[in-house]
């Protein structure tokens, strides 16, 4: 295992040691967490958004945090939810009276963990709602999931619900609104290598040189299909035309190019070349581009590829101002 750590046991809290001294004027660590929040928080007036779960898929979802998108954000292990115990911790250290509304990525044990500490905060008073998103087309259910994954599509979640939370809307408002996203983003990504676990210190899985996995999940998890590798044009072909079959996006489209943390960026432009053409072809209008590292998988290369469907109300919250450090506008 080749990894620029120092022990395998302790990245978490380094990595957070290291977030907060890039940014000491607009985030802040919970203490005896690993919630990191808003350095303003909480925010008078204002619902808060709470995200989080297993580390090693940075940006994801610390980076988020700031005006117009996160609260805080709960880093669990790597690969691992957070405890209850410290979702409530973020629950409490951002709820200005607001109340809170959790975005949970659809794995068994986020959304058991973040259940249950919404259970918690509500027992001690604070209004919580919440809502799971389940964006992979991928596959149905896996090791870690019933029901579709989470996945990239996430971060139109925070963002668009972010906005509409700094604009002033009630709790119920966002939660709509953060339902509306869910419901109109699909994603799916492949890889072309496996990921190392830092305590685990060597590969969960097996690729070859000469093949890839169609589908695979941030952490993992089995996908549809194994093949050799293909060309950015025929990988770029299968996620998009799978997303499309999936859903109807006629109209106007915010693309998410994502990383998995081990692809150039060239890679990533060409494949949004190919999807830019496959989506004019289909006389689908692209309002919004985003490519980039986004939501990760350790050391894992590939990428995967998500579409959102807009309207005027969705436009306006994804151009809204954000100072969060991986996602600035």
């Amino acid at each position: 295992m080749k990894k620029i750590i120092n022990d395998p046991n302790q990245v978490v809290q380094d990595m957070v040691d290291g977030l907060i001294a890039a940014n000491p004027d607009s985030l802040k660590q919970v203490p005896n967490t690993f919630v990191v929040a808003r350095a303003d928080a909480p925010v008078a007036g204002k619902v808060a958004l709470v995200s989080g779960g297993g580390s090693g898929h940075e940006p994801a979802h610390a980076g988020y945090i700031g005006k117009g998108m996160l609260d805080a954000a709960v880093c669990g292990e790597v690969f691992t939810s957070p405890t209850p115990d410290q979702v409530l911790e973020g629950i409490k250290a951002v709820d200005s009276g607001n109340g809170v509304l959790l975005v949970i990525k659809n794995y068994t044990g986020d959304v058991l963990n973040f259940e249950m500490a919404a259970e918690l905060a509500e027992a001690e008073g604070i209004q919580v709602e919440k809502v799971i998103v389940n964006d992979d087309v991928a596959v149905e259910d896996s090791s870690f999931t019933t029901g579709r994954r989470g996945i990239a599509g996430t971060v139109f979640v925070h963002k668009i619900a972010g906005a509409k939370a700094d604009s002033g809307a009630k709790l119920e408002a966002v939660k709509a609104v953060a339902n509306k996203v869910v419901t109109n983003v699909r994603s799916m990504g492949i890889a072309l290598t496996p990921c190392t676990v830092p305590a685990a210190g060597k590969p969960s899985f097996t690729l070859e040189d000469h093949e890839m996995e169609i589908g695979m999940g941030i952490h993992g998890e089995p996908g549809i299909d194994r093949t050799s590798i293909a060309s950015a044009d025929e990988i770029a072909t299968t996620l998009t035309e799978k997303v499309l079959e999936d859903f109807d996006f006629s109209g106007e489209v915010a693309v998410l190019v994502n990383g998995l943390g081990a692809t150039p960026e060239m890679e990533l432009y060409i494949m949004n070349k190919k999807l830019h053409e496959i989506l004019s072809e289909r006389g689908i209008k692209i309002y919004r581009t985003y490519v980039g590292e986004y939501m990760t998988s350790l050391e894992m290369a590939g990428c995967s590829v998500s579409l959102l469907k807009l309207d005027d109300e969705l436009k306006e919250l994804l151009d809204a101002e954000s100072t969060a450090p991986a996602f600035r506008s």
